[in-house]
């Protein structure tokens, strides 16, 4: 007898968890590993989003909310959208789910019928397959290489649509190349997708706030308004305040798409936390001030790992445009040999080698779709990353 449905067969676990569990599974025994596999800010949630958490409950807020989100935060949510994004959506074209993971899987599981395609530019987020397979649709994964910046192109695009593709994903700044999106190239992806009215559009715009050098951002919706029918602008506020504990993901779209997925939301989960979305308007109509100093530290150290790595013979690193990620390059040990005998036949055994012999642990380019590469996040201190990237470099000094 299988306990366990057909459909998850095809699913594998996430693999930046599984990452981190192996580091703490490593540390358990007494080894000093530095987990770099978990993306999420090392930074305390603001102290005015706390207060008014802890305010909410103590006043009675503690009660079921809508399943779409209380009409506050709603309301805050299209606020946001006008104002930083110039987006004009009303509180109605707006739901709130537990993160913007199932703010995503809501959708997919609204829409998709099976054997329904989805463009996954690679690299990818590792979920965005998986949720896809789980629900019945068919990854259709674009390679996107270096050599374009690690971004969608036009062509690639046309290339990869057919009468069966019903959605398109991008993600920017994007996990785990931090490669970002200019409004020019935005309009010219919107140009192909205009010619193809069956594609939505799922942009994923979690790190929004978090761009490097000066980089200002364009929101896909903003870029490509006649598409507005058929974008689903995804966001949060886990990585730009510091809350991925507190789980409050939200999106905008299409009045019928919000709707069925509320539907969904609502047999499933009922809502998000009335104490968290408290929270989470707190973070959007309260101070904004946290926000560039958060982004100063992490283009930091961005700079700080660039650095380093540039050093190393063997691994490249093209510096990330935004996000807190480094997408390393490493073909140049790919057929080398580790001090036991192994030799490093892929990305995977780049990164099982950087856990047991550097002690840093990281996720294999393969779990996003593009290798070899291996991921790390930088989101942690100065001095951590600074020890990571040298444990890093001896790892690479030993092999034959």
């Amino acid at each position: 007898m299988s306990y366990v449905a057909s459909r998850l067969a095809a699913v594998k676990p996430s693999a930046s968890m599984a990452a981190s569990l192996a580091a703490r599974a490593l540390r358990a025994q007494g080894v000093d590993v530095i987990d770099l596999g978990l993306g999420e800010p090392d930074f305390p949630t603001p102290a005015h989003i706390t207060e008014a958490a802890f305010a909410a409950a103590r006043a009675g807020g503690t009660l079921y909310t809508a399943a779409a989100g209380t009409p506050e935060l709603r309301a805050a949510i299209a606020e946001k959208f006008r104002r930083e994004n110039g987006l004009d959506y009303s509180a109605d074209d707006v739901t709130v789910a537990n993160g913007a993971k199932q703010i995503i899987f809501n959708a997919l599981l609204a829409t998709l019928e099976p054997g329904d395609e989805v463009i996954l530019p690679a690299p990818y987020f590792v979920s965005y397959p998986e949720m896809t397979k789980l629900l019945g649709g068919v990854p259709v994964v674009v390679e996107c290489p270096g050599e374009t910046g690690f971004r969608l192109t036009p062509d690639l695009l046309e290339g990869a649509i057919t009468p069966r593709t019903k959605w398109l994903f991008l993600n920017m700044p994007g996990n785990p190349s931090g490669a970002a999106y200019s409004e020019a190239e935005l309009k010219a992806l919107g140009e192909v997708l205009a010619r193809h009215p069956q594609v939505q559009v799922l942009s994923d715009e979690i790190y929004e706030h978090i761009l490097f050098d000066g980089r200002s951002f364009v929101s896909f919706g903003q870029a490509c308004p006649d598409l507005r029918e058929r974008s689903l602008i995804v966001n949060g506020v886990s990585k730009s305040y510091a809350m991925t504990g507190w789980r409050v993901g939200y999106a905008a779209g299409p009045a019928p798409l919000i709707k069925a997925m509320n539907v969904v939301q609502g047999q499933s989960v009922t809502s998000v936390s009335s104490i968290s979305q408290a929270a989470a308007l707190a973070a959007l109509t309260g101070p904004q001030d946290h926000i560039g100093r958060f982004r100063d530290a992490f283009q930091r150290r961005r700079d700080l790992v660039v650095d380093g790595i540039g050093k190393v013979e063997g691994l490249t690193l093209l510096p990330p445009e935004g996000a807190f990620y480094a997408y390393i390059g490493c073909a140049g040990l790919i057929g080398r040999r580790t001090p036991d005998g192994t030799v490093l036949a892929d990305d995977t055994a780049v990164a099982t080698y950087m856990l047991h012999r550097g002690h840093v642990s990281s996720v294999a380019g393969s779990a996003y779709g593009l290798s070899p590469y291996f991921r790390i996040t930088t989101a942690t201190g100065d001095e951590i990353l600074t020890e990571a990237v040298a444990r890093i470099a001896r790892a690479v000094a030993e092999l034959e």
